[in-house]
């Protein structure tokens, strides 16, 4: 067998079983709310979010395209399959570790750092896109800040077209509306994250000179899109609880302001072709409905956690996948 073939087989697994995990790991994010509200149950959450999830999956590669080449420039790089393995294992370690643990950490963060460390050791500090990667660190960062605006602005927004209703019947009517607000951000969340993975494996084809572009394959997008749905079918139990019920007490309404506000910062990355947090934008997104409900009604000490998480998983899994280049490479 053709070595280039075997190794890039592997890389392609790797990014597969990257994808898989990042359905189960941030999956849960998508549904968090819905299944705590008890507007869906936890297996037909899950079951809708898979199928959201592929749809999304194969209808853009935007994202993929920027993954693929703004951190480094695949055709640059004599090593570049030994970076997308190192990249790919470190990817993966972090994700399972944050899963483990319940932490909704980022699966955008872990990639995106790993690779940056990967092209940094393996490659050279010169083969990497720093205007790229700045430019994707900045969507990551204002992402999450967005998103809590847009989901205190909106909670407020529903506080005042509502506040003379009963409350039963609020609920009611937007514990409904709750199941579609959850496919539409297991839609976005297809649209951006499914993508990192048909990067990567763009990107070790084009560093491979098995394509000459940044083009997605159509074999790519169904693969990526199957894992990612296969993942999501998994759920994510762990990340669900810590979502769905110790940030605050999410009633329907909150839930509601807060799926729309997470898939529209979502969608609007996707449409920009920026690869950016769902679990930050979801994340932020219910840390800022929480305050428009009642500061004192979020937990601050956890949000606190969860936000140290983002900021530290960067450069760990950055340094994580540089250590891991040098033993394998």
């Amino acid at each position: 067998m053709d070595t280039t073939l075997f190794v890039l087989g592997i890389v392609v697994f790797l990014a597969l079983a990257f994808d898989f995990i990042n359905g189960f790991h941030d999956t849960a994010n998508a549904i968090a709310t819905s299944v705590s509200t008890r507007a869906l149950k936890p297996r037909t959450a899950i079951i809708m979010a898979a199928s959201m999830n592929f749809l999304g999956a194969m209808m853009f590669t935007g994202v993929a395209k920027t993954i693929g080449g703004s951190v480094a420039d695949p055709t640059k790089l004599d090593n570049g399959i030994q970076v997308v393995i190192a990249t790919l294992i470190a990817a993966i370690i972090w994700n399972l570790a944050t899963w483990w643990f319940g932490i909704p950490s980022s699966s955008s963060h872990a990639l995106i750092g790993a690779l940056a460390g990967a092209v940094f050791v393996g490659a050279g500090s010169d083969k990497l896109n720093y205007a790229g990667f700045t430019d994707i660190v900045l969507a990551l960062i204002l992402s999450p800040i967005i998103a809590f605006v847009v989901g205190y602005l909106v909670m407020q927004l529903l506080k005042v077209i509502f506040a003379k209703k009963s409350p039963h019947t609020v609920n009611k009517g937007f514990r409904t509306m709750q199941i579609f607000t959850a496919a539409l951000q297991s839609f976005t969340h297809g649209t951006n994250d499914a993508q990192k993975a048909m990067g990567i494996i763009t990107f070790a084809l084009v560093t491979s000179k098995q394509i000459t572009e940044m083009e997605v394959p159509f074999w790519v997008k169904v693969s990526a899109a199957t894992a990612m749905a296969l993942g999501t079918s998994v759920g994510g139990w762990k990340i669900i609880k810590t979502m769905g019920t110790k940030i605050f007490k999410i009633e329907p309404i909150n839930g509601f302001a807060a799926d729309f506000t997470g898939a529209s910062v979502i969608f609007s990355a996707t449409l920009l072709h920026l690869p950016i947090s769902t679990t930050h934008a979801i994340t932020s997104a219910i840390l800022g409905v929480g305050s428009a409900k009642r500061f004192s009604a979020v937990k601050w000490s956890l949000a606190g956690r969860i936000v140290v998480t983002w900021f530290i998983t960067i450069p760990i899994t950055a340094i994580l996948a540089g250590i891991i280049f040098k033993i394998l490479f």
